[in-house]
Order: structure tokens, then C-alpha cells, then sequence
């Protein structure tokens, strides 16, 4: 029920007809009596930057969900980002602050994160391999950072992607090892797929010949549950987590950012209609 006290939260985004995320937040919503809505907003990229200083102008939108293809162009717009946010170079929440000032964060990395705890992962002393360069393995990497890992290494097949993504890091965590170069899987603690690859048919996007069972596999593809990465880690008796569980997790991280509390990514895959 949407009423005059409604907040309003947009999902800024362009196409929007694949838009989940209603489906998860709405219902969460609603069972918790809280008065907000996730509304899909579909905004063409030669039209985002005016809309989105258009919408805050509205005084029952305190915040804004953003995904494709406006997350980096979120950056360059609000006033003020995280560090998670510096180091991947988008962002994909906004919050607008007391002042009407906004300020963006990103919370994909926080999502895989979360995850990784709640499943018993180590960070302190972790060596970690992330394979992809782009917006999730940027905020994966960043994330991991943040969390005191030892090190982080990352390969990409755009070289200049993975270097800068490594330039970043040094920056903001100059006490983490960071290296590029190489997706043999030997001798990390964490090995993260946060590349398209991942559906069957695909080839696998790491050197997984050296992959040892000590080793925790995650992935980002959701499309599918048990990619060909994760039926080779299931098979050697890695742990691993699945792509879906970064979505479900990072929610809690995001109505944490929005200040309407926290819950569980269990309480929100119960709630959810999303099918892939």
C-alpha cells in the first residue's frame, strides 16, 4: 500500500523489465511495516545525470538504488563517495544526508563479503585471487581490503584494467600485497570468478588445475546455481559459495546504508519471488 507517507526509493536503471529487486525489498517491506517502496525507474544514459538531480528534489525520496548502466556515471555525480566506491569506480546506492548533500556507496563487495563470514571464512592473514577486473570484482577486491585480508592478486585479460584496479588498491590499503598477472589458482586462501563466465558451455575463467581443497571458490554468476567453477570446487571438497548469495546478502548492507534496519539473507530469500 502506497500512502501520502510512503518513501519512495528508485531503482534507477535502463532497461528495467529484468529488475529483482522489487521483488525482494517490497515484501520485506511489508511483512516489517515499514512505509517505503523500491519503484523501477527506467532512465536512458544521455538523460541520467539531470534526472538523478531531478529526483532528489523530491522531498519523499531519501535515497536511490542504482545498476546498469549508471554506476559509474553515479560516481562523477554525487557529492561524495566511500572508499569501497573509490576503488570500484561506481557506485550503486545513494543516500541523500540531512544536508540534501548525496553521497554513493557500493555494496557488491559487501554482499560477497557478508557471505564469506557467515559461511566461517578466515579474512585476517588471507590470500585471496579475484579473477575480473570490472565493477563486481572491483568492489569484491575493494571489500576484501577492507576486511584485513594479506593480499589480493588479480588478473584480467584487459591488463590495464586489472593494473588499475591493483593502483587503487595500493592507494587506499597500502599495507595489502597486491599483485596482477596470473590466474593460477595455487596457494590462495579465497578464489573469486567475478567474470561473465560462468554459464555451461563457458570456459572456465581460472587456471583450476592447482585448485586445493583448502581453498574457498566464490562466484558471481547468477543465472545459474552450480556453474562449471563451482562443480569443480564441489567436486574437490573446496567450500564455495554461489552467485545469488552476494544479492541476498548485500541487501541487509543497503537498508543498513538507507537506516531502515537490518535482516537476514534467509528472512529475504523466504519473502522473494525471484526466479533465474
Amino acid at each position: 500500500m502506497i500512502r501520502g507517507s510512503t518513501n519512495l526509493l528508485p531503482l534507477l536503471g535502463y532497461p528495467t523489465k529484468a529488475f529483482k529487486a522489487p521483488l525482494i525489498y517490497n515484501p520485506w517491506f511489508e511483512k516489517n511495516g515499514i512505509d517505503a517502496v523500491v519503484v523501477p525507474m527506467g532512465v536512458k544514459p544521455e538523460d541520467f545525470p539531470a534526472v538523478l538531480r531531478s529526483i532528489f528534489k523530491l522531498t519523499n525520496i531519501p535515497g536511490a538504488l542504482v545498476t546498469m548502466p549508471h554506476k559509474v556515471a553515479t560516481a562523477e555525480l554525487v557529492d561524495d563517495i566511500s572508499t569501497a566506491a573509490r576503488i570500484a569506480g561506481s557506485c550503486n546506492a545513494i543516500l541523500k544526508r540531512p544536508d540534501g548533500s548525496l553521497l554513493g556507496d557500493i555494496f557488491d563487495g559487501t554482499g560477497f563479503t557478508r557471505g564469506l563470514r557467515r559461511k566461517g571464512f578466515v579474512f585476517a592473514g588471507a590470500k585471496c585471487l579475484v579473477v575480473g577486473s570490472g565493477g563486481v570484482g572491483s568492489a569484491i577486491a575493494a571489500s576484501l581490503a577492507a576486511e584485513g585480508v594479506k593480499q589480493v592478486s588479480i588478473f584480467d585479460t584487459q591488463a590495464e584494467s586489472a593494473e588499475g584496479l591493483a593502483s587503487r588498491l595500493r592507494q587506499h590499503y597500502p599495507e595489502l600485497l597486491v599483485r596482477t598477472g596470473s590466474r593460477d589458482t595455487e596457494g590462495y586462501d579465497l578464489v573469486v570468478n567475478a567474470t561473465p563466465l560462468g554459464l555451461p558451455g563457458d570456459p572456465l575463467p581460472m587456471d583450476i588445475t592447482r585448485l586445493a581443497r583448502a581453498s574457498f571458490v566464490g562466484e558471481v554468476v547468477m543465472k545459474t546455481e552450480m556453474t562449471p567453477l563451482l562443480q569443480v570446487a564441489q567436486e574437490r571438497g573446496c567450500r564455495f559459495q554461489i552467485g545469488t548469495d552476494m544479492l541476498f546478502e548485500m541487501i541487509p548492507a543497503y537498508l543498513e546504508f538507507f537506516g531502515y534496519g537490518t535482516t537476514t539473507a534467509e528472512e529475504l530469500r523466504d519473502l522473494s519471488k525471484i526466479e533465474y
